[in-house]
């Protein structure tokens, strides 16, 4: 099976070579475990490879996604002028449903936003418009809360996890983990998704560990171990052969 390095460092040796290629990958974890940084990590590194990404925010505005990422050494806007990296703001599906809810591209014009449909179209268009191989969804927990019905919510999650996986592109969907790594109750979408990546935020002899668990990543052998993690100034990296307990 085809890989997709990941741009972390280190976490590529636990999974034999990156991403399985055109697979959606779940990426969660608590607030402040870096799922965010993750995302565009991700998406920068393939820049720099020549693959074109697609980031799709639904909780902050993308200027504010990047100022927050500013003490990386990441060229984002560089990469944007590019036409590398690309942004779509679809944080207004956030709030109520209304007739103002919209998304804007750096691809497009605005368009109404109802629900899962109208981001899956403009995802599209600009996939095919701009050759896009690598997206990022953050978070996806925003979408999960418009639906309040569990049979809905699991038909949409289907439908949408499809649609990422036709478009040919490999994905990133990140989640938020309210619970801690010795009681936490799965989610939908990790018994939906190719791949679960976890982001733990552990006491360990009175000091917090950060550590990075792949739960599943079908139809490749990987690690199964948790691993400590850090931030750093290029990003997050992984110690593949360290063991936090």
């Amino acid at each position: 099976m085809d890989r997709v390095p990941t741009g972390i460092k280190g976490l590529d040796e636990l999974l034999g070579g990156g991403f399985p290629e055109g697979r959606c990958i779940l990426i969660t974890g608590s607030p402040g475990s870096g799922k965010t940084t993750f995302a565009l990590q991700y998406l920068y590194h393939g820049a720099m490879l020549g693959d074109t990404g697609l980031y799709v925010t639904l909780d902050e505005h993308p200027d504010l996604v990047k100022r927050n990422l500013q003490s990386y050494e990441w060229d984002l806007d560089g990469m944007e002028k590019k036409g590398k990296l690309l942004f779509i703001d679809a944080s207004g599906l956030r709030r109520a449903k209304t007739s103002e809810n919209s998304l804007v591209s750096t691809y497009g014009s605005p368009v109404d936003v109802a629900d899962f449909s109208e981001l899956l179209k403009t995802i599209n268009k600009v996939v095919e418009g701009e050759n896009v191989h690598r997206i990022a969804l953050d978070p996806v927990t925003t979408l999960m809360l418009r639906y309040v019905e569990v049979l809905k919510r699991r038909r949409a999650t289907v439908a949408f996890f499809d649609a990422l996986a036709d478009s040919g592109c490999t994905s990133l969907i990140t989640s938020e983990l309210k619970t801690s790594l010795m009681d936490r109750r799965f989610q939908l979408e990790e018994f939906l998704s190719h791949g679960v990546v976890l982001l733990h935020s552990l006491f360990h002899e009175g000091n917090i560990v950060r550590a990075v668990q792949i739960e599943k990543m079908r139809g490749i052998s990987h690690d199964t171990q948790i691993r400590p993690y850090q931030f750093g100034t290029t990003g997050i990296e992984v110690f593949p052969r360290d063991k936090v307990f």
